[in-house]
């Protein structure tokens, strides 16, 4: 039986490898644009840690590893996302 190992990610916020399983993924899809936790296209990670996705910097940093200008409709579902998730 061959075991499988998983899918590591980097967190962009803090640059610590965790499993895809325990990241948000930021991706911004060809024609949805920019979608939390579902898509294919250019993705970034985040961890569940309140220091992560708390961090003033993130903004900067979606905007450089997606390569796309957000905009603040996107942090406002981001926030209610993470605040559904605790």
């Amino acid at each position: 039986m061959i075991q499988k190992n998983p899918v590591m990610r980097r967190c962009i916020s803090c640059g610590t490898t965790y499993d895809r399983n325990n990241l948000f993924k930021v991706t911004n899809d060809y024609k949805m644009g920019i979608m939390l936790n579902q898509g294919m296209g250019r993705s970034a990670y985040i961890c569940k840690s309140k220091k992560c996705y708390t961090d003033s910097k993130l903004q900067k940093k979606l905007q450089k590893s997606l390569k796309s200008i957000l905009n603040a409709d996107f942090f406002d579902n981001f926030k209610r996302e993470i605040a559904n998730y605790k």
